[in-house]
Parts: C-alpha cells; structure tokens; sequence
C-alpha cells in the first residue's frame, strides 16, 4: 500500500534542462510514468546559489528531488537508484545489481568529470576562457572511457543487465551529446548501435539542444 501511495505522489524536480546529469532523472520519470513537476533552475545564471535553493541542497547543484512530504534526495544516480527500485530498470538480484551500479559509479568518475565537463567548457564558457586550454586532455580521457564501454558493448547490448535500465541511462545522457565538446563518436560503431537502441525505449525524450549562442561556441570550438 506505502509503495502505491509512492507512486502516486507528484514528485517536484529543481533541474537545468540542458545538464546531462538533470535530463537522467527526467527521462526516467517519463519512462516510469511517475508524475511530477519541473521547476527550471538556471545553474548557469547563478539559480543555484540563491539562499532558497542552498536551502534545499547546500552544495548547490542540480538535480534536486523533493517528496510530497518535503523529504529531500540530491546525486542524480541517487534518484535513479530510488525511482528504479521494485521496477524493471533496476535488477532484483544482488549481483546484478551491483553490476549495474558499478557502471552507475564508473559514469561518475570515469566518463563524466570529462566527456561533460568538455561539453560545458565549449558550451557556456567564452571562446578566449583561460579553462579552453583544459580541452585536450579533457577529450583524451573521453575517449579513454568511450573506449571502455565500446569494449563492453562489443559483448553486451547493455549496461545495466541483461536489458536496458538505470545504468544505461545514466551513461547515456553525456555520451548521446559528446560531440558538443568536440568528443567525436564515429570510431565507436557499439556505442552508436547502443545510443539507437536508448533511444527506442518507450518513453524516450531527448535531451535539449543547447540554445543558440551556446551552439555557436561549440562549433568554434571543436
């Protein structure tokens, strides 16, 4: 009865449409069917930082998820791991679930910290930004960890398992968008066959395109 009443509560999520990081929790709200309500939160404009936001998270990051009952859950795979738990997308074996959450834990240490950070240096920074300089190194580990999950979808059509699920999904959401920080995926045939195969999951939604002055650097940057 607890878990259906759950399910049922409009859950309220602070996010910034274009992070990679806030669009994993949408997309799996969307695909789960839960209702909820998103409330834009502008991180590149200073909206993380007002004594309001800070209340709800003091390390002043997107994504926020707040209950019904005010109960406040931060990390993006955190949420993940909540909104999956007694579903399909997330496996109910022990093994298999850590083996999941293993790729969750890999996205955040290995792939995100470069593949996102290029695309937010080529995209909401100046082209003469001193931060520039950080691009090739950055997009050297990219495709040190592209490199990895091409390896592992040479052998797998997933990530999370045996079928699609919360560790696709959180890897997903940078690597569908590397090309904004110049992270070519045309040597990596699997994980193309995998973004195609995302992508056909019902209830898809695709992350924003960055908006217009943004696109702009990006492409004098790449």
């Amino acid at each position: 009865m607890a878990r259906a009443q759950t399910l049922m509560e409009t859950l309220t999520v602070h996010g910034f449409s274009p992070s990679g990081n806030c669009h994993k929790v949408r997309l799996l709200l969307e695909q789960l069917g839960r209702p909820y309500r998103w409330v834009e939160t502008r991180s590149d404009i200073g909206a993380t930082r007002t004594p309001e936001f800070l209340a709800l998270n003091s390390n002043g990051r997107v994504p926020v998820l707040v209950r019904e009952d005010g109960a406040v859950l931060t990390e993006s795979n955190a949420m993940l791991c909540w909104l999956a738990d007694g579903t399909p997308y997330l496996p109910a074996d022990a093994w298999d679930r850590a083996q999941a959450l293993r790729w969750m834990f890999f996205e955040q240490y290995s792939h995100e910290p470069y593949v996102a950070v290029a695309r937010f240096i080529c995209g909401w920074t100046p082209a003469d930004s001193p931060r520039r300089a950080e691009l090739p190194r950055l997009r050297e580990r990219a495709h040190d960890a592209l490199k990895v999950m091409e390896r592992h979808l040479a052998e797998h059509a997933w990530f999370t398992g045996a079928h699609y699920g919360i560790a696709d999904i959180a890897l997903f959401a940078y690597t569908d968008v590397a090309g904004h920080g110049g992270v070519s995926l045309d040597a990596y045939p699997a994980i193309n066959a995998w973004r195609a195969r995302v992508r056909a999951t019902p209830g898809f939604v695709a992350l924003p395109d960055p908006d217009p002055e943004a696109a702009a650097l990006i492409a004098r940057s790449a």
